[in-house]
């Protein structure tokens, strides 16, 4: 489910004390690619691509995934030709409290 030509090297993500603010904030300021990590945050684990019926085409959902990827919201794990995506909430919150629940809680909101 990635980019054509995208390697395992690049579907690395920044460490934990990498993560940059205003690179997390432009990654949620989608709504296509908020609406994903709403989906990710309630999800009992990993999801790929296509669990996620994005309105969407795969190769668009891809580089959305990728933008979350690169700021370091979301983690990949590739399984044969899938790619399964997590949120990584722990790192969000430990490196900026409360961001993640803020945006979620007013995206909910409609704000």
């Amino acid at each position: 489910m990635g980019t054509m030509g995208e390697t395992a090297a690049d579907m690395r993500f920044p460490a934990p004390d990498e993560l940059r603010l205003s690179e997390v904030l432009h990654a949620l300021s989608d709504p296509v690619r908020l609406r994903m990590v709403e989906m990710l945050d309630e999800a009992e684990g990993a999801l790929a691509c296509a669990d996620l019926g994005l309105p969407v085409s795969k190769s668009t959902g891809s580089h959305h995934f990728k933008v979350l990827r690169q700021a370091g919201v979301v983690r990949c794990r590739v399984d044969g030709t899938r790619r399964y995506y997590t949120l990584r909430r722990d790192d969000l919150e430990a490196r900026f409290p409360g961001l993640l629940d803020s945006v979620l809680s007013a995206a909910a909101a409609g704000a």
